[in-house]
């Protein structure tokens, strides 16, 4: 069965650019996001993984951990990190896993064998303190990934983890929320100090509650 949301995600030992790691102990309490690559020196990956890197303080603002995986070994890993280095004008900043033996490829169901049964497809997994997966998002070969629509979704995950409200469509951090349907437009007002805008009985605006 493949990780489904809302799912415990495997623990695992596996070396990396950065040593061996213990994937439980490494995130700790902080958020991950973990996203796979087909092999190395790639050149839609190499960008991604540039622009990780120069998104660094981002994700520490949100206390979100980032590692990458390629099904290569920790030497073509350096090798390849030097070319991102360069190539992207950046430095690396976080651990790439060396998957070659598809261990944890095969734990997060990163194999789709119609897609091509050799290669690890390119899936983002947003994964929480309490190891529950949160977002995936899967990516064919020649589309790279929009990480700022990434930190976007972290924002609202993190957002209504602790706050009675839901995000609508094209949401950005700072901007008006859906109150949740399971409380009353009553409740929302006495909740909701800053106001809340009832369009529909079902459809009631408020400004960010954390804001």
């Amino acid at each position: 069965m493949a990780l489904q949301l809302g799912d415990t995600v495997p623990d695992f030992t596996q070396a990396s650019s950065a040593g061996e790691i213990s994937f439980y102990k490494w995130a700790g309490d902080s958020w991950v996001v973990l996203f796979s690559h087909p092999a190395d020196y790639t050149p839609v990956c190499t960008t991604e993984l540039g622009e990780v890197a120069k998104l660094k303080p981002e994700f520490d603002k949100r206390n979100v951990k980032t590692i990458a995986l390629s099904v290569d070994d920790t030497e073509s890993h350096k090798g390849w990190i030097a070319d991102i280095d360069e190539t992207q004008n950046t430095t690396v900043n976080y651990p790439i896993l060396a998957d070659g033996d598809r261990k944890v490829s095969d734990l997060y169901g990163m194999i789709h064998p119609k897609a091509n049964a050799s290669l690890t497809v390119r899936t983002v997994f947003v994964i929480d303190p309490d190891k529950k997966l949160r977002l995936t998002i899967t990516y064919p070969p020649s589309t790279g990934r929009n990480f700022d629509e990434i930190l976007r979704v972290i924002d609202s995950l993190q957002l209504t983890d602790h706050h009675q409200v839901a995000t609508p469509v094209n949401w950005k951090d700072g901007e008006d929320c859906v109150v949740v349907p399971s409380i009353s437009t009553e409740e929302a007002r006495k909740k909701f100090p800053k106001g809340v805008n009832e369009i529909k009985p079902y459809l009631r605006m408020t400004p960010q509650p954390n804001k």
